[in-house]
């Protein structure tokens, strides 16, 4: 028995191929770029906050990184592996490699440090965004035996 006499629609490959191309594709996560000049020895990963916390977040800190801003997010730039040990409070994002998933095109460097290394001080970033989120600290909460 063939497909059109079962009641199935027959397409050309053509027609599958277009009907493949019209299908939303994830994007393609993302590097951050550092800017000329800045180095980052210990690696670079980044966090994402919600566009809205961006501006809470650095009035609380008094070192400040790299960061980039797009309409959604504000991502700060961090050492690598500054996600060991902490939970980073929702509704932050930790990005290993310092790459931007889901992203149209690279977010705008909206602020350079002075000097040569790229990062804010992750635990300062965590603890002023676990305030701000209403969230203890990871090493804060009781332990349950």
């Amino acid at each position: 028995m063939t497909a059109g006499a079962r009641g199935g629609q027959v397409r050309s490959l053509d027609t599958l191929v277009r009907l493949r191309r019209a299908l939303p594709t994830p994007r393609t996560p993302r590097r951050l770029p550092l800017p000329e000049g800045m180095t980052a020895p210990l690696g670079c990963d980044a966090v994402a906050v919600p566009a809205r916390l961006g501006p809470l977040l650095r009035s609380r800190l008094r070192q400040v990184g790299c960061v980039y801003a797009d309409e959604t997010h504000w991502w700060w730039i961090v050492p690598s592996d500054s996600d060991y040990a902490l939970e980073w409070p929702a509704p932050a994002r930790y990005a290993a490699g310092a790459t931007v998933p889901d992203a149209p095109g690279v977010p705008d460097l909206i602020h350079k440090p002075d000097g040569t290394l790229p990062y804010t001080p992750p635990i300062p970033l965590f603890l002023a965004l676990c305030r701000l989120t209403g969230t203890t600290p990871t090493w804060s909460r009781p332990v349950s035996a």
